[in-house]
């Protein structure tokens, strides 16, 4: 359990009359003593004042109002997107653990000039047996910007709504909401868009002008590439589905049609459901259905986007996967292989800076004769995180 020490959180709610009996035990005893300890009484409670004044209430679905005595200097994040936020929004040395950690991509941080998270540095949350709730005592972070109906509704972390609470009760707040996908059954409360969501960890680091910049940034970045785009009958549809390995043989597909920010790039980019009117309900949630070669040559989408890729590079993928699926006696008929449009399907989870890439990515992969080259400022982009302006 968590041992005596009073955590940084707790000592900024101590009383002036606390801190000033413990600042007199180590005083003097000459003449000027009582005055010296009325000015130290005087000057903590001044202080104490200023910190109650700086204090601050966040509101956000699922937990309500969240309040901070100070901006948090220590963070997790079981989401990778959220903590690319945070990293967005300056705060990346005070990250401590991801719950995945091979699923946070961080190459995107190389080409942006003093960005950069040592993932070497970080604490995987889930293990073979879930979740160790021990993990959050031994961490000790000011903040969890986690959704905790996510650790409460998936039955292998090992975690209930009891040992949230005493989290929160012994180490700091749960914040956050699960926006990477919108269906899952037990989220009946308000989700959030990626910038919705990102504003609301704006707030809690009080990083609000950073958000602005990054907003306006995305906002016209995203408007200069939809303004390039051929008309909606002329952009292709595609299947996007996760296939693991280097020779997949079965995938589980997701639906284009919903709105969670892990398909924010394909919906930036208009692209079309192809199992739209098909029966094949290709749901992402805790309960996956799967489809082979042969399901998939009858849907025949323009384009297959496969996910479980990630770790790859676009030439390793062409040389596995796809390689894979043009020797394959059906695979080697879908229409998408044989015009080669067969890509990877971009991270699960994606936060502001990972998305401003992954649209570029899928830009110059679905309409290489409009967009090639860097379609947005690596050096604004960098000056904006690192700088704040």
């Amino acid at each position: 359990m968590r041992d005596n020490r009073v955590s940084r959180r707790q000592a900024l709610t101590l009383g002036a009359g606390t801190l000033a009996a413990l600042a007199g035990c180590t005083g003097s005893d000459d003449s000027g003593s009582t005055e010296t300890a009325a000015e130290t009484e005087t000057a903590t409670e001044e202080t104490a004042t200023e910190e109650e004044m700086e204090s601050y209430t966040v509101s956000m679905a699922p937990v309500g109002d969240v309040e901070f005595d100070s901006v948090p200097e220590t963070w997790l994040s079981y989401f990778p997107g959220y903590a690319d936020m945070g990293v967005a929004l300056g705060h990346g040395e005070g990250l401590e653990a991801v719950g995945n950690v091979p699923r946070y991509h961080t190459d995107a941080y190389d080409e942006l000039e003093g960005v950069s998270v040592n993932k070497d540095d970080l604490t995987q949350l889930i293990g073979d047996g879930g979740i160790d709730k021990e993990l959050y005592y031994e961490l000790g972070v000011d903040v969890h910007l986690t959704d905790p109906k996510w650790l409460t509704n998936n039955s292998f972390f090992g975690l209930g709504e009891d040992d949230v609470e005493e989290i929160e009760s012994n180490v700091s707040p749960f914040i956050g909401n699960t926006i990477f996908r919108r269906t899952d059954t037990w989220h009946d409360y308000r989700y959030y868009s990626l910038y919705g969501a990102f504003e609301k960890v704006a707030e809690i680091f009080q990083e609000q002008e950073r958000y602005e910049a990054l907003k306006s940034f995305h906002d016209d970045y995203v408007a200069e590439v939809q303004s390039q785009l051929p008309s909606a009958d002329q952009r292709p549809n595609a299947l996007l589905t996760f296939g693991a390995g280097d020779q997949p043989d079965e995938f589980a597909p997701y639906r284009l049609t919903d709105k969670g920010t892990n398909k924010k790039q394909w919906h930036d980019l208009g692209i079309s459901d192809a199992l739209a009117g098909t029966g094949i309900e290709g749901l992402s949630t805790t309960e996956r259905g799967y489809i082979d070669f042969e399901t998939m040559l009858e849907v025949d989408p323009d384009v297959i986007l496969m996910r479980g890729q990630e770790t790859k590079t676009r030439e390793e993928f062409q040389d596995t996967v796809v390689s894979y699926m043009k020797d394959h006696n059906v695979a080697s008929d879908l229409t998408a292989v044989k015009n080669d449009r067969v890509f990877r399907g971009g991270p699960i989870y994606q936060g502001p800076i990972q998305h401003l890439f992954n649209l570029e990515r899928a830009a110059k992969q679905l309409f290489p004769d409009t967009f090639e080259g860097e379609l947005f400022d690596r050096d604004r982009v960098a000056e904006i995180v690192v700088d704040g302006e």
